[in-house]
Parts: C-alpha cells; sequence; structure tokens
C-alpha cells in the first residue's frame, strides 16, 4: 500500500509532540441548518478540536442512534445533498487551511455518486479522511485505492466484537487514525465502560502504530479525560449532537460549542502528559 502524509498525520504528530490529547467533535452537515455548518466547523476549531468529523446525511443511518438519525433527518428534510457537504467543506477550507476534516458516511452515496467522481470530488473539496461505516477492511481493496491516489485515509472501525484476525487484516490498510468504537450498539446508546479501554486500545497499538481514537457513549468531561488517558484522541458526537438541536444562530450555536467543547478541551488539558509545558506552547 502506498504511503503520504496529509493533514490528518501532520495534526497527531504535532499533538503528539506537545503531548495533547486530540479532541473530534462529530458534527451532521446540514444540522440544525444548512447555513450554520461552516460557522460551526470554525466555531469547534476556536473550541479546541483537532480535528472535524462531518456526517454526510443520509436515510439509512444503521449504526447511529436516535439522535444523529434524527440529525440526518432534519438536514435532508432542509435540502442537504453530497453536494452541499462538498462545498462546505471547500468554504470552510477558505478560511482553515490546517485542521483535518474527515467525512463520516456509508457506501450508498458513494456509489451513486461513483467511487472516482466521489474521491476526487473530495479530495478537490478538501477532505481527508473518509469514514465509510459499512465498508470494513475485508472489502475495502477498491476504495482504499481510490483514496489512496489522492492522498484521502480511509479510516476503519474497531469494535469490541471485532476479532484479532480482522485487526490484523485491517492494520496495514489503516490511514490516519484508528476509530475505536467503545461500546457495543449504536452511537449515543449506553454508558461508557472506561476501564475496558486500556485493553482493547493495547490490542489495537501492538498491530499498528496509527493512531487511535475512541468514540462512542463519551458525553462528559469526566469521561473523556478517563478515555484521554489510554487513547490518543476521543471523538464526542451525539452529546453535541443533541445540544446543537435547535440552535436557530450562529451566536446559539457558538455559546452551545464554546461552552460544551471547551469544557471537553478542558478536560483532556488536564491529563499530565509528562510533557514539559514548552513543548505544549
Amino acid at each position: 500500500m502506498t504511503r503520504f502524509t496529509n493533514r490528518i498525520d501532520r495534526r497527531f504528530t504535532e499533538l503528539a509532540r506537545r503531548g495533547r490529547k486530540g479532541l473530534i467533535p462529530y458534527v451532521t452537515a446540514g444540522h440544525p441548518k444548512p447555513e450554520l455548518t461552516v460557522d460551526i466547523m470554525h466555531s469547534l476549531v476556536a473550541g479546541g478540536a483537532d480535528l472535524l468529523e462531518l456526517g454526510i446525511p443520509f436515510s439509512d443511518v444503521m449504526a447511529d442512534g436516535p439522535v444523529i438519525q434524527h440529525a440526518c433527518e432534519a438536514a435532508l428534510k432542509q435540502g442537504m445533498t453530497l453536494d452541499r457537504v462538498f462545498s462546505q467543506v471547500a468554504e470552510f477550507r477558505s478560511r482553515d487551511a490546517d485542521t483535518p476534516v474527515i467525512l463520516m458516511g456509508y457506501m450508498n452515496p458513494v456509489e451513486r455518486r461513483g467511487l472516482e467522481t466521489f474521491a476526487e470530488q473530495a479530495a478537490e473539496a478538501g477532505v481527508d479522511g473518509l469514514l465509510i461505516v459499512d465498508c470494513p477492511a475485508d472489502e475495502a481493496a477498491d476504495t482504499t485505492r481510490a483514496f489512496g491516489s489522492r492522498e484521502l485515509h480511509q479510516i476503519f472501525l474497531v469494535a469490541p466484537t471485532t476479532t484479532e484476525a480482522r485487526i490484523e487484516r485491517m492494520a496495514p490498510l489503516a490511514g490516519g487514525f484508528i476509530y475505536y468504537v467503545s461500546l457495543k450498539g449504536v452511537t449515543g446508546s449506553a454508558a461508557l465502560n472506561a476501564d475496558d479501554l486500556a485493553p482493547a486500545v493495547d490490542a489495537i497499538r501492538s498491530r499498528s502504530d496509527t493512531p487511535v481514537a475512541v468514540g462512542f457513549g463519551i458525553s462528559t468531561p469526566e469521561q473523556a479525560r478517563a478515555v484521554g488517558a489510554v487513547a490518543d484522541a476521543v471523538v464526542i458526537g451525539s452529546a453535541l449532537v443533541r445540544k446543537l438541536d435547535g440552535a436557530e444562530s450562529r451566536e446559539a450555536a457558538d455559546e452551545i460549542v464554546a461552552d460544551y467543547i471547551g469544557s471537553i478541551r478542558t478536560a483532556l488539558d488536564s491529563l499530565d502528559n509528562a510533557v514539559p509545558a514548552e513543548a505544549r506552547a
């Protein structure tokens, strides 16, 4: 597999140098209103996000719980399309050339657009990685080739039920970071048991030097801090989407982001990573 370095790799290298844990908020493109998406993305960065995960609205989000299902339905009802998602990323890029953007979605929109066309348009918009929920590594030969040829990482999910053999097959294909699902079920569906994370993350690291981000079930600063103690990055999804639901203005969304994401960032920064203060500056 051809190796390359893009914004995701550079960001994780910088995070490691500074002893800083990555914060990756997820929002659904077009929720709560399409005209707020780009502003929310910039607000997330200002609030301490290191990478951004942007969901492609889809009608059958099988890995997502009711909060993100609702967000997708609301976005679609307001006219969100794949073209508008790409346009939003391109607009974000006009003011932010550095923050990595990962699109999260399903194979259906990719196949409808055509794999090569989708990959080309994603790259042109300024996307850095793709997390295709229903495209496991065992079935990813075509997608990793198409994405990799345009220096886009395909990010894979590892669940508590993923076998060691499957992790072994996935490890050589993993790019950007590996997303460990911290619980069984759909997003936002259960309480996090942080005590189970360290062995699982260690098992992944024993097979790959790709950074590990943990998501699903993380909603409080305390949980984020516990996860950050063992992972390279923390993904915040349903809890943020729930808080943004109903925001009617940029000001309202900014306030939500500043308060909530700010509290998560503060919790992660409170971890003692044994890095000199001058290196974190």
